[in-house]
Protein backbone atom coordinates (compact mmCIF):
# COMPACT_ATOMS: atom_id res chain seq x y z
CA UNK A 1 0.00 0.00 0.00
CA UNK A 2 2.86 2.37 0.80
CA UNK A 3 4.28 1.80 -2.68
CA UNK A 4 0.92 2.57 -4.30
CA UNK A 5 0.66 5.79 -2.28
CA UNK A 6 4.16 6.87 -3.31
CA UNK A 7 3.33 6.24 -6.98
CA UNK A 8 0.04 8.08 -6.58
CA UNK A 9 1.79 11.05 -4.97
CA UNK A 10 4.35 11.25 -7.78
CA UNK A 11 1.64 11.07 -10.47
CA UNK A 12 -0.54 13.57 -8.65
CA UNK A 13 2.23 16.16 -8.61
CA UNK A 14 2.68 15.66 -12.34
CA UNK A 15 -1.03 15.82 -13.11
CA UNK A 16 -1.57 18.99 -11.11
CA UNK A 17 0.81 20.74 -13.50
CA UNK A 18 -1.32 19.59 -16.44
CA UNK A 19 -3.62 22.41 -17.57
CA UNK A 20 -5.84 19.96 -19.41
CA UNK A 21 -6.74 18.28 -16.14
CA UNK A 22 -7.59 21.66 -14.60
CA UNK A 23 -9.81 22.43 -17.58
CA UNK A 24 -11.79 19.17 -17.37
CA UNK A 25 -11.91 19.04 -13.57
CA UNK A 26 -12.97 22.63 -12.84
CA UNK A 27 -13.01 25.23 -15.60
CA UNK A 28 -15.36 23.58 -18.11
CA UNK A 29 -17.97 22.28 -15.65
CA UNK A 30 -17.93 25.48 -13.59
CA UNK A 31 -18.10 27.66 -16.70
CA UNK A 32 -21.03 25.65 -18.05
CA UNK A 33 -22.72 25.81 -14.65
CA UNK A 34 -22.57 29.60 -14.85
CA UNK A 35 -23.94 29.59 -18.41
CA UNK A 36 -26.82 27.24 -17.54
CA UNK A 37 -27.68 29.30 -14.47
CA UNK A 38 -27.94 32.41 -16.66
CA UNK A 39 -29.89 30.70 -19.45
CA UNK A 40 -32.18 28.46 -17.40
CA UNK A 41 -32.31 30.38 -14.12
CA UNK A 42 -35.89 30.56 -12.88
CA UNK A 43 -37.15 27.74 -15.11
CA UNK A 44 -39.29 25.40 -13.04
CA UNK A 45 -39.55 27.81 -10.12
CA UNK A 46 -42.90 28.91 -8.71
CA UNK A 47 -44.42 31.87 -10.56
CA UNK A 48 -46.73 34.63 -9.42
CA UNK A 49 -49.14 35.99 -12.03
CA UNK A 50 -50.58 39.50 -12.02
CA UNK A 51 -54.35 39.38 -12.51
CA UNK A 52 -57.11 41.95 -12.34
CA UNK A 53 -60.80 41.77 -11.52
CA UNK A 54 -63.69 43.94 -12.69
CA UNK A 55 -66.73 43.46 -10.46
CA UNK A 56 -69.71 44.71 -12.48
CA UNK A 57 -72.18 42.89 -10.28
CA UNK A 58 -71.37 43.76 -6.64
CA UNK A 59 -73.73 40.97 -5.54
CA UNK A 60 -73.18 38.37 -2.83
CA UNK A 61 -71.87 35.65 -5.14
CA UNK A 62 -69.55 38.06 -6.95
CA UNK A 63 -68.23 39.35 -3.63
CA UNK A 64 -67.74 35.76 -2.47
CA UNK A 65 -65.64 35.08 -5.57
CA UNK A 66 -63.40 38.07 -4.95
CA UNK A 67 -63.11 37.76 -1.17
CA UNK A 68 -63.49 34.01 -0.75
CA UNK A 69 -61.49 32.79 -3.75
CA UNK A 70 -59.21 35.36 -5.35
CA UNK A 71 -57.86 36.85 -2.13
CA UNK A 72 -57.00 33.46 -0.54
CA UNK A 73 -55.30 32.46 -3.80
CA UNK A 74 -53.36 35.74 -3.64
CA UNK A 75 -52.31 34.93 -0.08
CA UNK A 76 -50.96 31.59 -1.31
CA UNK A 77 -48.56 33.47 -3.59
CA UNK A 78 -49.95 32.15 -6.87
CA UNK A 79 -51.35 35.50 -8.05
CA UNK A 80 -51.14 39.21 -7.39
CA UNK A 81 -54.64 40.71 -7.46
CA UNK A 82 -55.55 44.17 -8.71
CA UNK A 83 -59.05 45.67 -8.61
CA UNK A 84 -59.90 47.45 -11.87
CA UNK A 85 -62.69 49.99 -12.32
CA UNK A 86 -63.88 49.01 -15.79
CA UNK A 87 -63.45 46.40 -18.49
CA UNK A 88 -61.90 48.97 -20.83
CA UNK A 89 -59.26 49.88 -18.26
CA UNK A 90 -58.55 46.21 -17.59
CA UNK A 91 -58.13 45.39 -21.28
CA UNK A 92 -55.60 48.21 -21.61
CA UNK A 93 -53.63 46.79 -18.68
CA UNK A 94 -53.68 43.34 -20.29
CA UNK A 95 -52.59 44.75 -23.64
CA UNK A 96 -49.79 46.67 -21.94
CA UNK A 97 -48.47 43.50 -20.22
CA UNK A 98 -49.36 44.89 -16.79
CA UNK A 99 -51.73 41.96 -16.24
CA UNK A 100 -51.55 38.34 -17.30
CA UNK A 101 -55.34 38.00 -17.17
CA UNK A 102 -58.47 39.90 -16.25
CA UNK A 103 -61.59 38.51 -14.53
CA UNK A 104 -64.77 40.22 -15.70
CA UNK A 105 -67.80 39.58 -13.46
CA UNK A 106 -70.85 40.67 -15.48
CA UNK A 107 -73.70 42.72 -14.12
CA UNK A 108 -76.51 40.48 -12.85
CA UNK A 109 -74.14 37.59 -12.12
CA UNK A 110 -75.51 36.98 -8.60
CA UNK A 111 -79.13 37.20 -9.79
CA UNK A 112 -78.44 34.73 -12.60
CA UNK A 113 -76.85 32.26 -10.19
CA UNK A 114 -79.76 32.51 -7.77
CA UNK A 115 -82.26 32.08 -10.60
CA UNK A 116 -80.44 29.07 -11.99
CA UNK A 117 -79.76 30.83 -15.27
CA UNK A 118 -76.68 30.27 -17.39
CA UNK A 119 -73.92 32.73 -16.55
CA UNK A 120 -70.19 32.83 -16.04
CA UNK A 121 -67.08 34.88 -15.30
CA UNK A 122 -65.25 36.03 -18.41
CA UNK A 123 -61.45 35.87 -18.58
CA UNK A 124 -59.53 38.29 -20.81
CA UNK A 125 -56.06 36.87 -21.33
CA UNK A 126 -52.65 38.17 -22.33
CA UNK A 127 -51.32 36.20 -25.30
CA UNK A 128 -47.78 36.54 -23.96
CA UNK A 129 -48.70 34.81 -20.69
CA UNK A 130 -50.43 31.55 -21.66
CA UNK A 131 -49.76 29.91 -18.29
CA UNK A 132 -51.20 32.84 -16.38
CA UNK A 133 -54.26 32.83 -18.62
CA UNK A 134 -54.77 29.11 -18.05
CA UNK A 135 -54.48 29.59 -14.29
CA UNK A 136 -57.10 32.36 -14.37
CA UNK A 137 -59.40 30.31 -16.58
CA UNK A 138 -59.14 27.32 -14.25
CA UNK A 139 -59.99 29.46 -11.22
CA UNK A 140 -63.05 30.98 -12.88
CA UNK A 141 -64.27 27.66 -14.28
CA UNK A 142 -63.83 25.82 -10.98
CA UNK A 143 -65.71 28.50 -9.05
CA UNK A 144 -68.69 28.78 -11.38
CA UNK A 145 -68.91 25.01 -11.76
CA UNK A 146 -68.93 24.53 -7.99
CA UNK A 147 -71.64 27.12 -7.43
CA UNK A 148 -73.91 25.89 -10.23
CA UNK A 149 -73.44 22.24 -9.24
CA UNK A 150 -74.54 22.92 -5.68
CA UNK A 151 -77.58 24.87 -6.83
CA UNK A 152 -78.54 22.17 -9.35
CA UNK A 153 -78.20 19.48 -6.68
CA UNK A 154 -80.59 21.32 -4.38
CA UNK A 155 -83.08 21.74 -7.20
CA UNK A 156 -82.93 18.02 -8.08
CA UNK A 157 -83.82 16.95 -4.55
CA UNK A 158 -86.82 19.23 -4.53
CA UNK A 159 -85.52 22.24 -2.65
CA UNK A 160 -87.32 25.53 -3.14
CA UNK A 161 -85.76 28.63 -4.76
CA UNK A 162 -84.85 30.20 -1.41
CA UNK A 163 -83.01 27.05 -0.29
CA UNK A 164 -81.18 26.90 -3.62
CA UNK A 165 -80.12 30.53 -3.23
CA UNK A 166 -78.75 29.89 0.27
CA UNK A 167 -76.90 26.79 -0.92
CA UNK A 168 -75.36 28.69 -3.82
CA UNK A 169 -74.29 31.52 -1.52
CA UNK A 170 -72.82 29.00 0.93
CA UNK A 171 -70.83 27.30 -1.82
CA UNK A 172 -69.64 30.68 -3.06
CA UNK A 173 -68.49 31.78 0.37
CA UNK A 174 -66.42 28.65 0.86
CA UNK A 175 -63.08 28.17 -0.81
CA UNK A 176 -64.07 26.80 -4.20
CA UNK A 177 -60.42 26.76 -5.09
CA UNK A 178 -57.94 25.00 -2.84
CA UNK A 179 -54.19 25.56 -3.09
CA UNK A 180 -51.77 22.95 -1.79
CA UNK A 181 -48.16 21.95 -2.26
CA UNK A 182 -47.63 18.60 -3.95
CA UNK A 183 -44.37 16.73 -3.48
CA UNK A 184 -43.26 14.72 -6.47
CA UNK A 185 -42.60 11.03 -5.90
CA UNK A 186 -39.31 11.40 -7.78
CA UNK A 187 -37.38 14.43 -6.52
CA UNK A 188 -35.94 16.64 -9.23
CA UNK A 189 -33.28 19.32 -9.32
CA UNK A 190 -34.39 22.61 -10.83
CA UNK A 191 -33.45 22.87 -14.52
CA UNK A 192 -30.37 25.09 -14.24
CA UNK A 193 -28.98 23.06 -11.31
CA UNK A 194 -29.74 19.81 -13.12
CA UNK A 195 -27.81 20.87 -16.22
CA UNK A 196 -24.87 22.20 -14.21
CA UNK A 197 -24.72 19.01 -12.12
CA UNK A 198 -25.08 16.83 -15.20
CA UNK A 199 -22.11 18.57 -16.82
CA UNK A 200 -20.05 18.05 -13.67
CA UNK A 201 -20.80 14.31 -13.76
CA UNK A 202 -20.19 14.23 -17.52
CA UNK A 203 -16.72 15.79 -17.28
CA UNK A 204 -15.90 13.60 -14.28
CA UNK A 205 -15.33 10.73 -16.70
CA UNK A 206 -12.77 12.80 -18.60
CA UNK A 207 -11.13 13.87 -15.35
CA UNK A 208 -10.55 10.37 -13.99
CA UNK A 209 -9.10 9.05 -17.25
CA UNK A 210 -5.84 10.93 -16.64
CA UNK A 211 -4.87 8.59 -13.83
CA UNK A 212 -5.83 5.23 -15.32
CA UNK A 213 -4.26 6.05 -18.68
CA UNK A 214 -0.97 6.77 -16.89
CA UNK A 215 -0.15 3.05 -16.93
CA UNK A 216 -0.09 3.08 -20.71
CA UNK A 217 1.98 6.26 -20.77
CA UNK A 218 4.52 4.65 -18.44
CA UNK A 219 4.79 1.70 -20.81
CA UNK A 220 5.18 3.86 -23.92
CA UNK A 221 7.77 6.12 -22.29
CA UNK A 222 9.80 3.11 -21.19
CA UNK A 223 9.51 3.95 -17.50
CA UNK A 224 7.25 1.01 -16.67
CA UNK A 225 9.87 -1.71 -17.31
CA UNK A 226 12.40 0.23 -15.21
CA UNK A 227 9.81 0.68 -12.49
CA UNK A 228 9.05 -3.04 -12.45
CA UNK A 229 12.76 -3.95 -12.13
CA UNK A 230 12.49 -2.53 -8.64
CA UNK A 231 10.64 -4.55 -6.00
CA UNK A 232 7.33 -3.07 -7.18
CA UNK A 233 4.44 -5.20 -8.35
CA UNK A 234 2.29 -4.29 -11.33
CA UNK A 235 -0.69 -4.34 -8.95
CA UNK A 236 0.89 -1.59 -6.84
CA UNK A 237 1.53 0.49 -9.97
CA UNK A 238 -2.06 0.09 -11.15
CA UNK A 239 -3.39 0.84 -7.65
CA UNK A 240 -1.35 4.05 -7.58
CA UNK A 241 -2.82 5.15 -10.92
CA UNK A 242 -6.36 4.36 -9.75
CA UNK A 243 -5.82 6.29 -6.50
CA UNK A 244 -4.84 9.36 -8.52
CA UNK A 245 -8.05 9.12 -10.55
CA UNK A 246 -10.24 8.66 -7.47
CA UNK A 247 -8.58 11.48 -5.54
CA UNK A 248 -8.74 13.94 -8.43
CA UNK A 249 -12.33 12.94 -9.21
CA UNK A 250 -13.54 13.36 -5.62
CA UNK A 251 -11.76 16.69 -5.18
CA UNK A 252 -13.17 17.92 -8.49
CA UNK A 253 -16.75 17.04 -7.48
CA UNK A 254 -16.33 18.52 -3.99
CA UNK A 255 -14.94 21.81 -5.30
CA UNK A 256 -17.65 22.06 -7.96
CA UNK A 257 -20.41 21.37 -5.44
CA UNK A 258 -19.03 23.95 -3.00
CA UNK A 259 -18.73 26.50 -5.82
CA UNK A 260 -22.32 25.89 -6.96
CA UNK A 261 -23.57 26.13 -3.38
CA UNK A 262 -21.87 29.50 -2.93
CA UNK A 263 -22.54 30.95 -6.38
CA UNK A 264 -25.98 29.53 -7.19
CA UNK A 265 -27.34 28.76 -3.69
CA UNK A 266 -27.69 25.04 -4.46
CA UNK A 267 -28.63 22.96 -1.41
CA UNK A 268 -27.10 19.50 -1.70
CA UNK A 269 -28.72 17.93 1.34
CA UNK A 270 -27.27 15.44 3.80
CA UNK A 271 -23.45 15.67 4.07
CA UNK A 272 -23.35 12.02 5.14
CA UNK A 273 -25.31 11.02 2.05
CA UNK A 274 -22.91 13.00 -0.14
CA UNK A 275 -19.95 11.40 1.62
CA UNK A 276 -21.32 8.03 0.52
CA UNK A 277 -22.54 8.95 -2.95
CA UNK A 278 -19.66 11.01 -4.34
CA UNK A 279 -16.75 8.60 -3.67
CA UNK A 280 -18.73 5.59 -4.92
CA UNK A 281 -19.77 7.53 -8.03
CA UNK A 282 -16.17 8.56 -8.71
CA UNK A 283 -15.03 4.97 -8.15
CA UNK A 284 -17.60 3.74 -10.70
CA UNK A 285 -16.36 6.28 -13.25
CA UNK A 286 -12.74 5.33 -12.58
CA UNK A 287 -13.45 1.60 -12.91
CA UNK A 288 -15.20 2.11 -16.26
CA UNK A 289 -12.37 4.23 -17.65
CA UNK A 290 -9.82 1.70 -16.35
CA UNK A 291 -11.71 -1.12 -18.08
CA UNK A 292 -11.60 0.76 -21.38
CA UNK A 293 -7.90 1.58 -20.99
CA UNK A 294 -7.06 -2.05 -20.16
CA UNK A 295 -7.93 -3.18 -23.69
CA UNK A 296 -6.26 -0.30 -25.55
CA UNK A 297 -2.86 -0.53 -27.21
CA UNK A 298 -1.68 2.92 -26.21
CA UNK A 299 -2.74 5.96 -24.23
CA UNK A 300 -3.95 7.81 -27.35
CA UNK A 301 -6.20 4.92 -28.35
CA UNK A 302 -7.34 4.64 -24.74
CA UNK A 303 -8.27 8.32 -24.59
CA UNK A 304 -10.20 8.05 -27.85
CA UNK A 305 -12.17 5.04 -26.65
CA UNK A 306 -12.72 6.57 -23.23
CA UNK A 307 -14.13 9.70 -24.87
CA UNK A 308 -16.57 7.62 -26.93
CA UNK A 309 -17.69 5.66 -23.87
CA UNK A 310 -18.00 8.80 -21.73
CA UNK A 311 -20.09 10.65 -24.33
CA UNK A 312 -22.30 7.63 -25.05
CA UNK A 313 -22.98 6.87 -21.40
CA UNK A 314 -23.47 10.57 -20.70
CA UNK A 315 -26.08 10.88 -23.45
CA UNK A 316 -27.94 7.76 -22.30
CA UNK A 317 -27.64 8.63 -18.61
CA UNK A 318 -29.13 12.12 -18.83
CA UNK A 319 -26.06 14.37 -18.96
CA UNK A 320 -27.63 16.46 -21.74
CA UNK A 321 -31.32 16.09 -20.86
CA UNK A 322 -33.38 13.73 -18.63
CA UNK A 323 -33.49 10.73 -20.97
CA UNK A 324 -35.26 8.55 -18.39
CA UNK A 325 -38.36 10.75 -18.65
CA UNK A 326 -38.79 9.81 -22.32
CA UNK A 327 -39.88 6.30 -21.40
CA UNK A 328 -39.74 3.45 -23.91
CA UNK A 329 -36.38 1.97 -24.86
CA UNK A 330 -34.41 5.07 -23.86
CA UNK A 331 -36.05 5.15 -20.46
CA UNK A 332 -35.23 1.48 -19.94
CA UNK A 333 -31.57 1.85 -20.98
CA UNK A 334 -30.83 4.98 -18.93
CA UNK A 335 -30.72 3.20 -15.50
CA UNK A 336 -27.88 1.02 -16.78
CA UNK A 337 -25.52 4.01 -16.78
CA UNK A 338 -23.67 5.44 -13.77
CA UNK A 339 -24.70 8.97 -14.81
CA UNK A 340 -28.36 8.13 -14.17
CA UNK A 341 -27.74 6.86 -10.63
CA UNK A 342 -25.30 9.63 -9.76
CA UNK A 343 -27.77 12.34 -10.86
CA UNK A 344 -30.68 10.55 -9.19
CA UNK A 345 -28.79 10.33 -5.92
CA UNK A 346 -27.88 14.03 -6.02
CA UNK A 347 -31.50 14.94 -6.83
CA UNK A 348 -32.77 12.80 -3.94
CA UNK A 349 -30.38 14.39 -1.47
CA UNK A 350 -31.11 17.89 -2.72
CA UNK A 351 -34.81 17.14 -2.32
CA UNK A 352 -34.36 16.25 1.33
CA UNK A 353 -33.81 12.50 1.20
CA UNK A 354 -32.06 10.87 4.14
CA UNK A 355 -29.00 8.65 3.95
CA UNK A 356 -31.32 5.65 3.63
CA UNK A 357 -33.03 7.28 0.66
CA UNK A 358 -29.80 7.54 -1.30
CA UNK A 359 -28.69 3.96 -0.64
CA UNK A 360 -30.27 2.56 -3.86
CA UNK A 361 -28.14 4.96 -5.92
CA UNK A 362 -25.04 4.12 -3.88
CA UNK A 363 -25.70 0.40 -4.31
CA UNK A 364 -26.20 0.74 -8.08
CA UNK A 365 -23.00 2.76 -8.48
CA UNK A 366 -21.15 0.28 -6.29
CA UNK A 367 -22.37 -2.58 -8.46
CA UNK A 368 -21.16 -0.80 -11.60
CA UNK A 369 -17.79 -0.14 -9.94
CA UNK A 370 -17.37 -3.82 -8.99
CA UNK A 371 -18.39 -5.09 -12.43
CA UNK A 372 -16.23 -2.62 -14.34
CA UNK A 373 -13.37 -3.11 -11.90
CA UNK A 374 -13.46 -6.86 -12.52
CA UNK A 375 -13.28 -6.29 -16.27
CA UNK A 376 -10.37 -3.85 -15.77
CA UNK A 377 -8.50 -6.31 -13.55
CA UNK A 378 -8.91 -9.05 -16.14
CA UNK A 379 -7.69 -6.74 -18.90
CA UNK A 380 -4.63 -5.59 -17.00
CA UNK A 381 -3.80 -9.18 -15.99
CA UNK A 382 -3.73 -10.13 -19.69
CA UNK A 383 -1.47 -7.13 -20.30
CA UNK A 384 0.88 -8.32 -17.56
CA UNK A 385 1.14 -11.81 -19.08
CA UNK A 386 1.78 -10.34 -22.51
Amino acid sequence: MRTALLIAGKDLRQRLRDRTLLMYALLLPLGLAFVFNVVFGGVGEEQTFRVGVVDGDRGTVATAFVDGVLKPVEESGAITLRTVGSREEGEKLVAGDDLAALFVIPSGFTAAVNAGEETGIEVVGNADSPVGVEVARSIATSFTSEVMTVRLSVAMVGGDAETAQRAAASAASAEAISMENITASDKQLDWSTYMATAMSVFFLFFTVQFGVSGMLEERENGTLPRLLTAPVSRTAVLAGKVLVSVFVGVMSMVLLMVAMALMFKVEWGSPVGLALLVPVGVLAATALMAAVAAFARGHEQAEQRQAVVAITLGALGGAFFPVAQLGGVMGAVSPVTPHYWFLRGLADLSGGASVVGVLPSVAALGGIAVLAGGVAAYGWSREAKA
